[in-house]
């Protein structure tokens, strides 16, 4: 729990000077509000005195002031909400754009950590929670001091009594916030988890939708849902709650301070008061609300700052667990290939239940081609992933031209590596939107030459609208070979120097698989390539073999066979 709370305050802090230079434009506007308000303040007491001593000569200018000083604060207001909703928005870009980069620089590797449920939940949820925080709590919290004791100090300067009561009662006030304040983030964080635990739950019964309707399950799930729906509901309102009774300590405190103050300055005002002490008591009673009117906004968007703590936890969870400090350029492209070494690997998904990969060498030279063989289960898989940079080696080390991959970023070794596998990954868009996604800013040409490599073009007069025929999640709408063409096309596309292999003939009627298999032939020249496969046909492929048993490399062909 310390370690949470050191977590949350280090973010907030820096939070804070990330959107100091916007914040400090919203303090100084409520600043410049502060001080029309106390002319405001003046001017309507000017104006009830002169009513009261029936002074008709002072009336006019007090009111023309008073007019003019409302007129005033409303434009400053207005531009003090502009500027603080302003201030919200370009730090909540930021900071998606922050979080995005950490999920993006992870990988998937994230996955094996968080469900997607939650990972989403911070990217959306929590992130947008955080627009009071920016917009409301972090101008409040650097305004409402200097604002309410500009107030005080004004009032004592014209009535030192009432002065005095202001200031007894706006100091009694941060005690009270602070034991509202804490139950108050107490309840948000709660509130938060069991919003994520909605997410998740809602989320994984979509995904088994099928099996709970065959199970006869419907009833079961609708009311567990049910319950964690209203688990949040009642979570909510308790939030909800202590925000009001936190509210209603800064009403109890203001209407102290005003009734203290009526009551002190009543025997000033008995038999027939002058205009200026008529002024002084009416003055004094029009600043109380104006001296709160900070710590209430303060108040209000502490609620907020809670929202700021729970998402500080949420997000420093997202940041990976090793931090690479790498050198040498993002992408990197190398012709011929790149060797590849692997250093007496280990690996462990879960120490309790084993090892998976047991002290694993090879060498791999470049333009070489390695194919992995073994039963389901050996361990090719976790050694592409491994291989993928998806996880770290848990002993020993992978080499890349010589370069531990530990010392390179994910985007450093993705730059460096093609991957096709069993199923592509395809979203929904056209063709050319999917094959592009390798590289974005690739040019009319080279999307033309990858088109033809990968042998898209074959089936392009078939559809509807060739490369910007669109396609469904998945590749809806295209058969499993047509999809695995547009993956060869990234993969051309992207022309990076490693290219990895994993079942990407599997599911294949023969003829599409040997039409398939030549293309990855063509796309191989010229790179280093790692094979993993169960076809007969994909042995077709000339390399070095690597045979795994249980996690243990039984067999490997140093040389070409």
């Amino acid at each position: 729990m310390k370690a949470d709370k050191t977590i949350a305050k280090a973010w907030v802090k820096a939070q804070g000077r990330a959107s100091r230079s916007r914040t400090s434009v919203v303090v100084f506007l409520g600043l410049l509000s502060t001080l029309l308000g106390l002319l405001q303040a003046w001017a309507l007491a000017r104006t009830l005195a002169s009513v009261l001593t029936r002074d008709t000569d002072s009336t006019g200018p007090a009111i023309g002031v008073f007019l003019l000083a409302c007129v005033l604060r409303v434009i400053l207001a207005t531009l003090q909400d502009m500027t603080a909703a302003s201030a919200g928005i370009h730090a909540r870009r930021r900071l998606r754009r922050e979080v995005l980069d950490r999920i993006i620089g992870e990988g998937p590797a994230l996955l094996r950590r968080h469900h997607s449920a939650a990972i989403a939940a911070t990217l959306v949820d929590r992130i947008e929670a955080l627009d009071g925080y920016f917009a409301r709590w972090l101008p409040a919290a650097s305004l409402w001091l200097v604002s309410q004791w500009l107030v005080v100090i004004a009032l004592y300067v014209e009535n030192h009594q009432a002065g005095l009561i202001l200031a007894a009662c706006c100091a009694m006030l941060p005690i009270f916030q602070a034991v509202f304040g804490i139950a108050t983030a107490v309840a948000s964080r709660k509130q938060f988890l069991a919003m994520n635990r909605l997410q998740t739950r809602f989320l994984d019964r979509v995904k088994g939708i099928a099996t709970i309707v065959l199970s006869g399950g419907t009833d079961r799930e609708t009311q567990a849902l049910a319950r964690s729906a209203d688990d949040l509901r009642q979570r909510t309102m308790k939030v909800l709650r202590i925000a009001f009774l936190a509210s209603a300590t800064t009403d109890v405190a203001m209407v102290a301070a005003l009734v203290l103050i009526v009551v002190t300055q009543a025997h000033t005002l008995m038999g027939h008061p002058s205009d200026a002490v008529l002024t002084r008591a009416l003055y004094a009673v029009l600043l109380v609300p104006e001296a709160f009117a900070s710590f209430r906004a303060l108040s209000a968007a502490y609620q907020d700052r809670a929202h700021a703590t729970a998402a500080a936890e949420a997000m420093h969870e997202l940041a990976p667990l090793t931090e690479r400090t790498a050198a040498g350029p993002d992408v990197v492209q190398v012709r011929g290939g790149i060797s590849v070494t692997a250093e007496h690997v280990s690996f462990a998904w879960d120490e309790q239940r084993g090892t998976v990969i047991h002290d694993v060498s090879f060498v791999l030279p470049a333009g070489a081609t390695l194919i992995l063989e073994g039963a389901s289960g050996a361990g090719k898989s976790t050694l592409l992933e491994l291989l993928l940079g998806f996880v770290s080696p848990s002993q020993g080390r992978i080499l890349f031209d010589g370069q531990d991959m530990q010392s390179l970023s994910p985007r450093q070794i993705s730059s460096r590596i093609s991957w096709i596998g069993q199923k592509p990954v395809l979203f929904a868009g056209t063709i050319r939107e999917n094959i592009l996604f390798a590289r974005p800013d690739a040019s009319a040409d080279d999307l033309e030459r990858a088109v033809s490599a990968a042998a898209v073009n074959q089936y392009l007069s078939s559809l509807p609208d060739g490369l910007e025929t669109r396609i469904g999640e998945g590749g809806f709408g295209l058969s499993g070979g047509q999809a695995q063409r547009i993956a060869i096309a990234r993969a051309y596309l992207k022309d990076a120097p490693l290219l990895l292999l994993d079942e990407p003939t599997s599911h294949l009627d023969p003829k599409t698989e040997a039409e398939i298999l030549v293309s990855l032939k063509d796309l191989a020249k010229g790179r280093t390539v790692i094979l993993c496969s169960h076809s007969a046909q994909a042995r077709q492929f000339q390399g070095r073999h690597l045979v795994l048993d249980a996690g243990r490399a039984i067999a490997f062909t140093g040389e070409a066979a």
